[in-house]
């Protein structure tokens, strides 16, 4: 099938805390969805059958509870039966937004999903109830080619978003089409949690995704491309990831995924939106998911030689234990509470730049707290040890590697970025002796990170 992205530049509130009137927030809001309509318009002429934008794109960020409440469309989650707000917008007061959305899909008769606020009210007796009486939402919603709303998705996993509630119970939301069959839907943060993507992919066993995102990279390990690849290979299905552009916030990275090929928008330099069209494989639901996936693999034994000295510095936010990774050939291993990581490599030339192998297995706790197992192979920012870990976004060293870990969840995510944040596939990765593994033969281009990213759920 064919599917579009849009990684739009918000047009944003010069003052988001400000409190403004309904109609002035419809005019800003209104800016962006003349850029949507026109960008719907142009997908669906080269073929898509399915179009993602971005969170926030619509009403931009940093809003407070109060300030954003006039940019919240009124949204009836109990409402049951069929709404196609566009040949119904008399239905609901205050669902501009949603109807102008809706149109665009009638209009180009594709499917679309985007992201928005939205507003409920609760009674003041429902405890849960805040205590403006009313709930608001970080809100996806999908649309089918004929306008009618198909599904919506409140985000579980909030990003310090402070205008925003958590639903009560998480949302699993998914809609059937009839070219690929069913899209699950989730929200940039809670690609990193179990509730509800993992659960809502492995329950109704779903192989495509939707996913808007307004993500700020963070490298080496959560460059948006990199973790949203790494996501579509570990659970075996396509994602369609919107990010929002706004390159002097550290956001960008969009793409359509599949398990083995992606088509990718990554620029930190240039401004204003990009639309990416691509045409991807439908995957059956009998392939078995890479969490279960036996592949023929050498592991040699562990570490005959003597290994470097290891060290501390601080990656992502957390304390790694590195070994420098020196030569041009050699074995290495580097361990932490229960997590042991090797590697086995070879370089192609000798150059200057120091890589080192680090570990780190532990709950990481800033910028939100999640349990992370995660073996590591980066280059470091320079030749001295303290720099391992910090930013690099170009390398030169080409390198054959296995890396591999006795990693103690079933969750692990395949990172492998090269120079100029682009993305390479391992050549085989899985299961082996109760050790994941991943092999490349000869990176694309300069190897920035090959790592094995697990997330531990049940120890959050």
């Amino acid at each position: 099938y064919v599917a579009a992205v849009y990684e739009h530049e918000s047009i944003l509130s010069p003052s988001p805390a400000a409190l403004v009137e309904r109609r002035s927030a419809l005019e800003l809001m209104g800016r962006n969805l003349d850029v949507y309509e026109q960008q719907v318009l142009a997908a669906a002429r080269q073929g898509a059958q399915i179009i993602v934008f971005p969170e926030d794109g619509i009403h931009g960020f940093n809003f407070t509870r109060s300030s954003i409440y006039p940019y919240l469309d009124f949204f009836p989650h109990s409402h049951s039966g069929k709404w196609n707000p566009c040949r119904e917008p008399y239905l609901f007061n205050d669902t501009e937004v949603i109807q102008r959305l809706s149109c665009m899909a009638l209009k180009n008769k594709i499917f679309l999903v985007a992201n928005l606020g939205t507003k409920q009210p609760c009674e003041r007796t429902d405890p849960r109830c805040p205590s403006d009486g009313r709930h608001q939402f970080n809100t996806n919603v999908a649309f089918a080619a004929d306008g009618t709303l198909l599904a919506t998705y409140r985000k579980h996993n909030l990003y310090f978003e402070y205008a925003f509630d958590t639903p009560p119970e998480p949302d699993y939301a998914f809609f059937d089409t009839p070219f690929a069959g069913k899209f699950g839907m989730f929200t940039c943060f809670d690609i990193l949690f179990f509730e509800p993507a993992v659960n809502l992919i492995r329950q109704y066993n779903l192989k495509q995704i939707v996913y808007p995102t307004a993500w700020m990279n963070q490298l080496p390990l959560l460059s948006a491309v990199e973790f949203q690849q790494a996501f579509a290979t570990a659970f075996n299905v396509n994602i369609l990831a919107a990010n929002i552009h706004h390159p002097t916030l550290g956001m960008t990275g969009s793409g359509i995924y599949t398990p083995v090929k992606s088509f990718i928008y990554h620029n930190m330099e240039s401004y204003g939106g990009k639309l990416i069209v691509a045409e991807i494989p439908v995957i059956s639901t009998d392939y078995r998911t890479n969490l279960e996936k036996k592949t023929p693999g050498r592991i040699s034994e562990k570490g005959r030689e003597q290994s470097p000295p290891s060290f501390y510095a601080e990656m992502m936010y957390d304390n790694f234990t590195f070994v420098p990774v020196w030569g041009e050939k050699g074995e290495l291993q580097v361990c932490a509470n229960t997590l042991c990581c090797y590697l086995n490599y070879q370089r192609a030339v000798l150059t200057d730049e120091l890589y080192a192998l680090g570990v780190f297995d532990g709950l990481h706790t800033v910028h939100g707290t999640y349990y992370v197992q995660a073996c590591a192979l980066v280059k470091c920012g320079g030749l001295s040890f303290s720099t391992c870990g910090q930013e690099v976004t170009d390398a030169t060293a080409l390198m054959d590697f296995q890396l591999w870990g006795n990693m103690s969840t079933p969750y692990i995510f395949p990172l492998l970025l090269t120079s100029g944040i682009t993305l390479d596939f391992a050549d085989h990765m899985g299961w082996k002796n109760n050790h994941y593994f991943l092999t490349k033969n000869r990176t694309s281009s300069g190897l920035l990170t090959a790592a094995l990213y697990g997330r531990w759920y049940e120890k959050d």
